[in-house]
């Protein structure tokens, strides 16, 4: 009789280790996808804001607020070049450089400066408020670059408007209670022209970007505060 030679048949020994790297394949795929899907969370999550206005405009009591509500990292542009300056750092040094001849910081160098500390808060941070940073057009596309380059990004820019007569209230009586020479009358007027020139044009660019958001400055803390939060529990 004529033997007819059939296809080999998997072992059950054989079809158990074939399911089993099946299933092991899939798992690993499902971790790759499910670590994928967690790093997309909390981009969409991460609440990067910069918080804007003149001067005595209550960015930097608002940006406490804001920190100390929703947990935020804070970077102040004055801060962070002290921080640098004082720990002797290259960047420092050559920050310093400029500040000793009298020139202003170079916006790449600044750029690099922020991007140093934003690193340092890690891949899953909440999100970071950034104080007098951007202040020109140039220096709000280059920060919109570096968030780029680490797949982030601006969430809202917030605007705290204040009426001018009011800011040179406040800042001559923060000069009185504070001893600060920088807040009398003549400087601060020249100090709200620099704003009005080089940084109130950021309040358009950041329009077309969809990502302004107008407060009313003037009033109660409270207000104002309850203000921020509708526009960064709504983003």
């Amino acid at each position: 009789m004529r033997q007819i030679k059939l296809p080999h048949l998997p072992s059950d020994v054989e079809a158990g280790k074939g399911q089993k790297d099946l299933m092991t394949d899939l798992w690993y795929k499902n971790k790759e996808q499910r670590a994928i899907i967690d790093e997309q969370e909390k981009r969409v999550h991460m609440k990067n804001i910069v918080i804007f206005g003149a001067p005595g405009s209550g960015k930097g009591t608002q940006s406490d607020l804001i920190i100390e509500h929703y947990g935020l990292g804070h970077i102040s542009t004055g801060d962070v070049l002290r921080e640098e300056i004082k720990k002797g750092t290259e960047l420092g040094k050559t920050a310093q450089s400029y500040i000793d001849k009298g020139n202003l910081i170079p916006d790449d160098l600044m750029v690099s400066i922020l991007a140093k500390v934003y690193d340092g808060f890690g891949r899953g941070h909440k999100g970071v408020i950034f104080d007098g940073f951007p202040r020109t057009i140039p220096q709000a596309e280059a920060l919109k670059k570096m968030l780029d380059e680490r797949g982030d990004k601006i969430a809202a820019m917030i605007e705290l408007d204040v009426p001018e007569d009011e800011l040179m209230t406040r800042l001559i009586k923060r000069g009185q209670l504070m001893g600060r020479a920088d807040d009398n009358e003549e400087t601060i007027k020249q100090r709200l022209v620099v704003y009005h020139s080089q940084t109130q044009p950021l309040i358009e660019w950041y329009k077309r970007e969809g990502l302004h958001h107008h407060i009313d400055g003037l009033g109660t803390l409270e207000r104002i505060f309850a203000d921020i939060q509708k526009v960064i529990d709504n983003i």
